[in-house]
């Protein structure tokens, strides 16, 4: 019989946003004994397509799912060879494939980055936590204290009360007010996400392009990046150096596929042809400013909630976003948990070191690079090319 720590027993755990950091906390504290639901505002758990493959890293995302205990069912939903980099020019000249370099990490080898489909990753944890954990359409409204609890509010109209909050409900996250007013500002750049449902068919030569690896087309200003979705569709970014409200100045209808067409094919005059033919293969794109938070404006810590992931400390993509979630879950768990810690306030307080510790050099590195990212310049791309040899 599991013992529950003392900092959590008889303590009701609400994990708002049901994303893999969420998950991962709630498979964590489950496996101490902890009373934990995770109230998240997909209607179903196959309500939508959960985007592109990501990949976890030895330290932090694969870390965390070993503690899970789920790491066989992850090595049987991984996508073998995912992993792959392929950089290319704009006349599509491929610089750097790392498909065609000899030997292959492995797991348990530090520069392993096992690939796997967003909704595969959710799936194989939702199956690791107790039946009834996740409450589906529970899409988080407002909260306030009473009698030393929390008393949730939904957009459904249902309510929930719980002795810890956790905010895992990302970069719009409605948790975060409730422990600071240090607002998102913007890094500078856009991307346009795109999504082909049938790759194979709408765009055969780009897909075939890809490869089922990470491609990155990267110059004269502008970035293009496309990832396979693990039930075959494909995902594309197209980035830029653009002014903060360009959304809504720019005069594109976003919602009309024709009118975003017609701006890339126009933005990406001189690239090859080929890249065309993945604007041309979308009918449904969406804008997304790159924003992050300012994380030398930390809190004060409460005893009764905090938050990880995008919530906590929103940044540009790098990389590290669904690896950083994952690792916060981990160490927000161990910190409860600890029995060397002697009320909550002092492990959420801990935790909370941790996580901006670790957050904000890499938010700072981020920023700093977000020029080489959305407007490289030929001298970056060969830097990125060193650095990935």
């Amino acid at each position: 019989m599991i013992q529950t720590p003392e900092l959590l027993l008889h303590k009701n755990i609400a994990i708002v946003g049901g994303g893999p950091g969420g998950l991962t906390l709630a498979r964590l504290l489950q496996q101490q004994g902890a009373q934990v639901k995770v109230y998240e505002r997909d209607h179903s758990q196959a309500a939508r397509v959960q985007g592109a493959i990501v990949d976890l890293h030895f330290d932090s995302g694969l870390k965390a799912m070993e503690a899970t205990g789920l790491m066989e069912a992850f090595k049987a939903n991984y996508m073998a060879g995912a992993d792959k980099y392929r950089l290319l020019d704009p006349k599509g000249n491929i610089l750097l494939d790392e498909g065609n370099q000899v030997g292959e990490p492995q797991f348990g080898n530090p520069h392993f980055r096992p690939e796997i489909d967003r909704g595969a990753l959710r799936d194989l944890l939702i199956d690791g936590l107790l039946p009834g954990t996740v409450i589906w359409d529970s899409q988080f409204v407002s909260m306030k204290g009473v009698d030393h609890q929390w008393e949730l509010q939904f957009k459904n109209g249902t309510t929930a009360t719980a002795d810890i909050v956790i905010g895992s409900d990302g970069y719009r996250s409605l948790v975060r007010p409730y422990l600071t007013n240090v607002k998102a500002l913007y890094s500078g750049a856009t991307i346009i996400q795109g999504e082909i449902d049938h790759p194979e068919t709408a765009c055969p030569e780009f897909y075939q392009l890809v490869n089922q690896a990470n491609l990155m087309a990267m110059g004269n200003g502008a970035t293009i990046a496309a990832q396979p979705r693990g039930d075959g569709g494909l995902t594309f970014y197209a980035a830029s150096l653009l002014p903060e409200n360009w959304v809504k100045t720019s005069g594109i209808d976003f919602s009309n596929p024709q009118d975003v067409q017609d701006y890339l094919i126009n933005h990406y005059e001189g690239w090859n042809p080929i890249f065309f033919t993945l604007f041309k293969a979308c009918t449904h794109f969406v804008p997304r400013p790159l924003n992050y938070f300012p994380l030398e404006n930390r809190w004060e810590a409460k005893n009764n909630i905090t938050l990880i992931g995008d919530a906590a400390h929103l940044m540009p993509p790098n990389g590290e976003g669904v690896n950083l979630a994952m690792l916060d879950a981990l160490d927000l768990s161990d910190c409860l948990t600890d029995i060397n810690l002697n009320n909550l306030i002092d492990a959420i307080a801990a935790y909370e070191k941790i996580m901006f510790d670790r957050a904000a050099p890499l938010c700072k590195e981020t920023i700093d690079g977000i020029s080489d990212f959305a407007a490289p310049t030929e001298e970056s791309v060969l830097d990125l090319i060193k650095m990935l040899s």
